[in-house]
């Protein structure tokens, strides 16, 4: 039996071509990619598989695209590992509903339809202002809030020790490039994004969000699943539709939520989403800890042969 705690990818993993080969193997994938497609009305799965890159790139397409990614992803590895037991779920930001889809808290076609729109949401939200993220590494926690606050940001990730990422107005995030070096961060990057997800400019989208969570079934999740905004578990519907409402305009808590899942006793996680991000982060806030990543079909074979 093979315990794992499964972990989906956020916006910004996504890539041209993603889930074409998955598609050409399995039947099981050629299903859930035109189930896709009907239930959306419009080919998502093409745009995934050949682009164009900025088209795959817009929010409102690469959200659906990830979160039906990391459930083909899971089907697959699902059919082929006998033993695989899922233990826990975690995703960062989007990827938090495709934890929630894959623990059975809504269906499949709920989950598409939520992430399309809240795609959609942040899309226009972003259109709407003038926003800007930056990086900041090598900077303590306690820094990094201080110099938000100094400059009318907010911290939109943290993603590692010494990697948290700052999101606001243009104006303020310029400011904090240029003042990081004076509270200690060794170094600031802007990030070359559409708006400044997970900070106040996103308030139209989560209002929009919160109305379009009222109206999905849900039930209590079939394993634990952390949530990004409290870097805890929840359970309770109510709240799940809370904590992915507040997700928007909230800080992702992604160190918490692995410290989280490894206080819980899990070491072994796997990644399904392209890219190796997430297993990038988890090395650097549990060094004990397995990740196995699945992005394409010769990295599921692998992980099929380690865990099969």
């Amino acid at each position: 039996m093979s315990d794992a705690v499964l972990l989906f990818s956020g916006q910004g993993a996504q890539k041209v071509g993603m889930g074409k080969d998955f598609h050409e193997a399995s039947d099981t994938a050629r299903a859930l990619f035109q189930r896709a497609d009907e239930v959306l009305g419009f080919p998502l799965s093409t745009t995934m598989f050949e682009g164009p890159e900025d088209e795959l790139t817009r929010t409102s397409r690469c959200q659906p695209a990830l979160y039906l990614h990391g459930l083909v992803a899971l089907a697959l590895v699902k059919e082929r590992v006998g033993g695989l037991n899922p233990v826990a779920a975690a995703g960062l930001s989007l990827g938090e509903f495709t934890a929630h889809s894959a623990a059975g808290t809504f269906s499949f076609e709920d989950g598409l339809k939520l992430v399309a729109r809240r795609g959609l949401f942040m899309e226009e939200a972003c259109q709407a202002t003038r926003g800007a993220m930056a990086a900041l590494i090598g900077g303590e926690e306690a820094a990094v809030k201080a110099l938000a606050a100094e400059c009318a940001v907010d911290v939109a990730n943290f993603n590692a020790p010494g990697q948290i990422v700052l999101s606001g107005t243009v104006e303020g995030i310029d400011a904090a490039v240029e003042k990081a070096r004076d509270h200690g961060i060794r170094r600031a990057i802007k990030l070359n994004v559409a708006g400044a997800y997970h900070s106040r400019l996103m308030q139209a989208a989560q209002d929009q969000l919160a109305t379009e969570l009222a109206g999905v079934a849900m039930q209590p999740p079939g394993i634990p699943v952390v949530c990004n905004f409290g870097a805890s578990v929840v359970s309770d519907p109510a709240e799940i539709r809370a904590m992915l409402e507040k997700q928007v305009t909230g800080s992702v808590r992604w160190t918490e939520s692995i410290r989280l899942l490894c206080e819980m006793g899990h070491r072994t996680f796997i990644e399904l989403g392209p890219g190796k991000v997430l297993a990038g982060l988890v090395a650097k806030i549990e060094k004990d800890a397995t990740v196995h990543s699945i992005e394409d079909l010769a990295s599921l074979e692998a992980v099929t042969e380690l865990l099969g």
